[in-house]
């Protein structure tokens, strides 16, 4: 996702059922873990458990509702495995604004 200038001011509305309240919490506390670790690998070189961290965003970004981290989480698997370090660090740029502005509605 491009962002302008102003993108760090803007909040990310993300509707989801409010079946998922009592998880979703959790569910951002354990990306936002995520995203240390990923940044500790970067350091180290370790693509390996990025490509890992990234594929499991992938898949439960969606079931969770929050299809932009599905979509990270697949750059960053795809990042990792093509071993383009530069790209990891541009979703780890992407990953942090996303979880820095993103602010849950719940729904019936």
């Amino acid at each position: 996702m491009p962002t302008s200038p102003d993108s760090h001011q803007t909040t990310i509305l993300v509707q989801i059922s409010q079946d998922l309240e009592a998880i979703v919490p959790g569910f951002l506390a354990n990306r936002r873990r995520d995203l240390a670790t990923i940044e500790a690998c970067l350091k180290q070189g370790d693509l390996t458990t990025i490509r890992l961290l990234g594929h499991r965003m992938k898949g439960d970004g969606g079931g969770y509702g929050f299809d932009q981290i599905s979509t990270i989480g697949d750059r960053l698997e795809q990042a990792a495995i093509a071993q383009d370090p530069v790209s990891v660090a541009a979703e780890v740029t992407q990953l942090t604004d996303f979880l820095a502005r993103v602010s849950v509605i719940y729904t019936p």
